[in-house]
């Protein structure tokens, strides 16, 4: 068997950039996933995205080394190389599906549209080892900010799954906005939902709320397109969007996380 692949300059120049940020991607759902499994409450949901995680990389990986070294069509057997063709187009068209949603997902989080409304919803994040992760604190500083730009406005703060004390993350939420200086009377508690769509259903139920009314959603800024369409699908017509920043270190297992769940809704 001798190679018949040859890989041109510019082909190996885009295969050792792609090569390269798909090994950190990798490397960020590795350190930041298990660290959370162990941290939060619902381990089991987040052993499953990460697991889901992997396998989209290891797609990423074989993509981008097939693109950089051309290992699958380098025989010269016919039926080797056909074989390594079906391989090569049917991994470029998962990474080009991947590549897509990871798109969706960083622009999502690009778009503030955010004006003044009666109610801002600040969506929950797991608590870990019964404390507000740093993404969470960031969506309170954005919703802080909220409240102090339009005074008449209340924040709907989301959030169940208690921890070991019985804390939910909607209580957590309400005890640091406290903490620092605004009134109780301007929050509002949703902290019986296990899920972002048991959220908007429960809020939707809220007495002297309207899905027609214009509503804030303030998430971080991986989790914007994710929640924007699910309220949209709950009935919310007017969403506004206010991304709260997140932590760069993570953003890599973060996004890769959004990108599980798009596909998992696409195939519910």
């Amino acid at each position: 068997m001798t190679v018949n692949d040859p890989i041109s300059p510019a082909r190996r120049i885009i295969g050792d950039i792609l090569l390269g940020l798909v090994v950190l991607l990798t490397a960020d759902v590795l350190l930041v996933m298990p660290a959370r499994i162990n941290a939060v409450v619902l381990k089991t949901d987040v052993q499953k995205v990460f697991v889901y995680e992997l396998i989209l990389c290891a797609i990423l990986l074989f993509s981008a080394l097939d693109l950089r070294f051309g290992f699958l069509t380098c025989w010269k057997p016919a039926v080797l190389k056909g074989i390594g063709w079906v391989l090569r187009v049917a991994l470029a068209l998962l990474s080009a599906v991947i590549i897509f949603f990871c798109g969706k997902v960083v622009i999502g989080g690009m778009i503030h549209t955010a004006g003044p409304a009666d109610h801002a919803i600040v969506l929950g994040l797991a608590l870990e080892n019964g404390e507000a992760a740093p993404d969470l604190r960031s969506r309170l500083d954005t919703g802080r900010a909220y409240l102090e730009k339009y005074p008449e406005a209340q924040l709907i703060l989301t959030g169940g799954n208690p921890d070991a004390s019985g804390r939910t993350e909607a209580v957590v939420m309400r005890d640091i906005l406290m903490g620092q200086g605004v009134a109780e009377d301007r929050l509002i508690l949703e902290d019986q939902a296990a899920s972002t769509r048991q959220n908007f259903g429960n809020i939707a139920a809220m007495e002297g709320f309207s899905k027609d009314a214009p509503v804030v959603m303030i998430s971080s800024d991986y989790h914007m397109d994710r929640a924007v369409r699910i309220a949209e699908g709950a009935g919310f017509t007017r969403v506004m969007r206010l991304p709260a920043r997140s932590g760069f270190a993570a953003f890599g297992a973060n996004m890769l996380s959004e990108v599980v769940l798009d596909l998992n809704d696409l195939t519910r």
